[in-house]
């Protein structure tokens, strides 16, 4: 019986392994590189579908995005607009770290996210509060982000709950 929970144990901690997604650095030699502060400044469009954890698309939506830059900081403001109606506003501080990376602070998000880039990738895992129900739930998000060409970025996002995966994000942003 042991032994057998055993097998058990290690097949399912092989299968989780195998889902893992690559390390950034695979990225590296990708190009266009992604320079956060070159993308990110000026005026930019983004729109996108929201899926649910079966794969549903259950939300649309657009968005203008304006970054501003000063003495290596940036700021990222975005102004949702969603099918239903609804508005929301995410105002995002961008600090380098001095290693390649950026923390990422935004009024909705709980503490700071981490931005690590490599190549023409940059990968940001952050804990967001959603409106839901008439409630607010905190979440998960692990965003990946490639630059295509200079003037487009396909952002995928995983959105976890409890470690479960609860619906997922795919949006192009273009830089006007």
């Amino acid at each position: 019986m042991k032994k057998s929970r055993f097998i058990l144990m290690i097949i399912f901690v092989a299968s989780l392994l195998g889902c893992s997604s690559p390390d950034i650095s695979v990225y590296e030699k990708n190009q266009p590189k992604f320079l956060l502060e070159n993308f990110f400044s000026g005026k930019l469009t983004a729109h996108g579908i929201l899926k649910n954890r079966q794969g549903e698309v259950i939300r649309y939506f657009n968005a203008d995005l304006l970054g501003h830059w000063q003495s290596g900081v940036g700021r990222l403001e975005e102004t949702f607009l969603f099918d239903d109606g609804e508005e929301q506003e995410r105002v995002w501080t961008l600090t380098p770290t001095g290693a390649g990376g950026y923390i990422a602070k935004a009024n909705d998000v709980v503490g700071a996210g981490e931005v690590s880039m490599s190549g023409n990738a940059l990968f940001m895992n952050y804990e967001l509060l959603v409106p839901y129900d008439g409630d607010v739930v905190q979440i998960n998000v692990d965003d990946r982000m490639y630059l295509v060409n200079e003037k487009t970025v396909i952002n995928e996002s995983v959105m976890t709950k409890f470690g479960f995966e609860v619906g997922y994000l795919t949006i192009v942003i273009t830089k006007e």
